[in-house]
């Protein structure tokens, strides 16, 4: 990063203006720094993929725990989320990062080394609160540091770095039991149970991420409300290039200035119990889950292989869609800044409605062998295909918009609180359908995906009627939403 002169904590440079190209370079490379905590995310929240099947043979338990063990994190996530808000606006975006690097260390390392399924949940909840710190620091510090050209681009980072992690880490899980005698329940040849390497190897991102973090920048409006404009004033001409600096600093003070203790009351609004903006970015979130995406990166493993698959085959086939989630997130990024968020979210909420229904309708018609579907003929295939196109319509629109929204679409006063509460109710959405889907696929899986089906199709009616479009907007202009921007 020196050679482009990225400044460190502790040596912000001078603060003269730079060319557009290096200034956008540096805001880039800022964003990709603060967004190694949702490749965290993902790879953690996804590393227990390949070892379901293999925790519930060796610690013998039944649909309803394992649901609780692997959704276990998500109920940290909300607690992290809940505070990380907060917690950054006492003492600094980069340390709340640094704090989360260590929480996924001890959560890795812990994971591995459980005794029992109560001892993992408690290690998952550990890593939970890592995630859901990162998942409101990254999108907030990417917010305040691109400029409003570069946001969504930047913004989407976020969601890129947590399909890579998810990819990462059912790569890993892949090699880890092709490499061992028995798969994920078999002996690993450095010793000791493959499914424990699988939880241990998310040590490694989570030192890379706390490292990291000590080469960026603290956020420059954090660094003005603690009254140091001069080293605020050093970041932004970093990412501004030949815009007016001194005009920034004055409008983040003049936000600043208007600024108190933010509370719950203040989301308070007359409708509901809180402000529109606030339901609007509630919704998104719940959404963003209820159409049932992390089932496939959580489950896909067992999904497949309760239908026909092999343990290989069905680990290569959730590292397909891994890699169809990756290449759709640069195709959001490419455009999100240029046609905006509410028709990407559009699209994506229509793509999920048929691929979800196309599942449903497969599984629900699939010949029950021993109490499990199986996809016979032409229906496999079939299944696979919507798989992947579903994975696609998500990682290309709801993935990354969501997440782009949830940094921008807010108030500066509100922003901290009001994107705490969003992202909690993203995870404990999270945790409903992760936790409820192996009873549920118990009874039917087409009853499950018929589900996700409906929400889907509701997701698409509520972009249409409530979702405002923040492309192009200034965060101290966000105080202006309250309609849609029809497009």
């Amino acid at each position: 990063m020196a050679q482009h002169g990225v400044p460190g904590q502790g040596d912000l440079g001078p603060a003269h203006p730079e060319g557009p190209s290096h200034s956008a370079a540096t805001a880039a490379m800022l964003a990709g720094a603060a967004a190694l905590g949702g490749f965290l995310f993902g790879y953690d929240s996804s590393v227990i993929n390949g070892a379901v099947d293999a925790i519930k043979a060796q610690f013998g338990l039944n649909p309803v725990v394992v649901g609780l063990v692997v959704s276990s994190a998500l109920l940290g996530c909300a607690a992290g989320a809940w505070f990380a808000g907060p917690l950054a606006d006492r003492i600094g975006r980069v340390r709340v990062m640094l704090i989360a690097s260590i929480l996924f260390m001890v959560s890795s390392l812990g994971s591995a080394l459980a005794f029992n399924a109560w001892d993992l949940t408690f290690w998952r909840l550990v890593g939970g609160l890592a995630i859901g710190a990162a998942s409101v620091i990254a999108p907030a510090y990417i917010a305040e540091i691109a400029p409003a050209e570069l946001r969504g681009r930047l913004g989407s980072l976020q969601q890129m770095a947590i399909v890579l992690g998810i990819f990462a880490a059912l790569v890993v899980d892949y090699v880890i039991a092709r490499a061992s005698e028995g798969g994920a329940s078999g002996q690993f040849p450095w010793g000791g149970t493959a499914w424990r390497w699988m939880f241990a190897s998310a040590i490694v991102p989570a030192v890379m991420y706390g490292v990291i973090a000590t080469t960026i920048p603290e956020s420059p409006r954090y660094l003005v409300k603690k009254h140091q404009p001069a080293k605020a004033r050093a970041v932004l001409a970093r990412v501004m290039g030949h815009g007016d600096v001194d005009l920034k600093i004055r409008e983040i003070g003049r936000s600043l200035a208007r600024d108190r203790p933010v509370h719950l009351r203040d989301l308070r609004g007359h409708r509901l119990g809180l402000l529109p903006i606030v339901w609007v970015g509630i919704l998104l979130s719940v959404f963003q889950q209820f159409v049932g995406i992390n089932v496939i990166f959580y489950y896909s493993s067992s999904l497949w292989q309760a239908v026909g698959f092999s343990e290989n085959d069905a680990m290569l086939t959730s590292v397909i869609n891994s890699v169809v989630n990756v290449l759709a997130t640069l195709l959001a990024i490419a455009l999100v800044d240029k046609i905006g968020r509410r028709p990407l979210l559009l699209a994506g909420a229509a793509g999920m409605t048929v691929t979800l229904g196309i599942m449903t309708i497969c599984f629900a018609t699939a010949p029950v062998v021993n109490g499990e579907p199986v996809l016979g003929g032409a229906a496999g295939p079939v299944a696979l295909v919507a798989a992947n196109v579903y994975v696609l319509s998500f990682a290309a629109t709801w993935g990354p918009v969501v997440w782009v929204m949830l940094g921008e679409m807010f108030n500066n006063f509100i922003r901290a609180s009001a994107l705490a509460v969003a992202a909690a109710a993203q995870w404990i959405a999270n945790w409903l359908i992760t936790t409820t889907f192996p009873g549920i696929s118990g009874v039917s899986l087409g009853l499950a995906y018929g589900m996700y089906t409906v929400f889907a199709a509701l997701a698409f009616i509520f972009v249409m009627r409530a979702v405002p479009e923040t492309k192009g907007r200034e965060l101290e202009d966000m105080d202006q939403l309250a309609t849609p921007a029809r497009t």
